[in-house]
């Protein structure tokens, strides 16, 4: 029963990072910009949920203002400062490392730098039994939700006219706009929604992993080995890179402690020799 229970433990996980990559790979897929922020996104959702929560004593709230509060951050970063160097990869990459630094300084000098963790909500607050085991209920919503927004993304990105405008953005920008599609305000929504989905990953798993300084590095750290994994620009990849991760992680952690990051590193390493754009990117 053991297994079983770290198992859940690593497909919660595993959601948490999916929610991050989600975002960081539709990012890259459409823009081709490889965004050293995105870790902080995760960070000032966490910071900001938990203030959310402190005023008000509704989570509910915090993961939906938090992350919106973040998709407007995102919004404007894209707008007025990655626009400027669109498919110039040298001047984006450096100018989202020093916002991850900017960033990180606001979330010290605002919050402090004392560790955060968020409350569970009042609901999933409690736990089961599982085999004779108690296990949280709360890591199991992370489970639930992880799936239902993985769904619901795909459900947008293969039935939707905005899935449609989506992919053809990635596949041909140039044709895209001469069809008649405003690829620009489609950069814009889909840096957006990394943005905000990166922030509601900070705000569910707040009461797991909670935010402190420099998580916004480890976090950023794990969602790129995920898309590296999964693909880059694949949704299903993300998926499935973020289950693996998340189970080797888990895993790692309990049984190889002293090589926590081999367990994480290795495989990707391996993956990559046969799968170079790997498991589901193209070419």
């Amino acid at each position: 029963m053991i297994w079983v229970i770290h198992t859940l433990n690593g497909v919660s996980f595993g959601m948490l990072l999916f929610l991050l990559a989600a975002g960081l790979s539709l990012i890259y897929g459409l823009m081709k910009i490889l965004n050293l922020t995105h870790g902080s996104y995760y960070l000032i959702g966490a910071y900001a949920g938990s203030t959310i929560v402190a005023k008000t004593g509704s989570f509910a709230l915090a993961a939906v203002a938090a992350p919106l509060l973040v998709a407007g951050l995102g919004a404007i970063m894209e707008r007025f400062f990655l626009r400027r160097f669109h498919l110039d990869e040298l001047p984006q990459t450096l100018l989202t490392f020093g916002f991850l630094f900017i960033f990180a300084d606001l979330c010290l000098w605002i919050w402090g730098g004392d560790p955060v963790l968020l409350p569970k909500p009042v609901p999933l607050a409690s736990s089961i039994s599982i085999g004779g085991s108690s296990y949280p209920l709360y890591r199991l919503f992370l489970i639930a939700i992880g799936l239902v927004i993985a769904a619901a993304l795909w459900g947008l990105q293969e039935h939707t006219r905005i899935g449609a405008m989506l992919r053809a953005g990635v596949d041909d920008a140039e044709i895209a706009r001469a069809m008649g599609i405003d690829v620009s305000l489609l950069f814009t929504l889909v840096f957006s929604l990394g943005a905000f989905l990166a922030a509601l990953g900070g705000v569910l798993g707040g009461p797991i992993i909670g935010a402190s300084p420099g998580a916004d590095f480890e976090v950023m750290l794990l969602a790129f080995v995920v898309v590296i994994v999964g693909g880059l620009g694949s949704l299903r990849g993300a998926l499935v890179g973020g289950l693996l991760i998340g189970l080797l992680d888990n895993f790692g952690k309990v049984f190889f402690p002293e090589f926590a990051l081999f367990t994480i590193f290795v495989p990707m390493a391996i993956i990559l020799s046969f799968r170079p754009t790997g498991l589901f990117g193209r070419a």
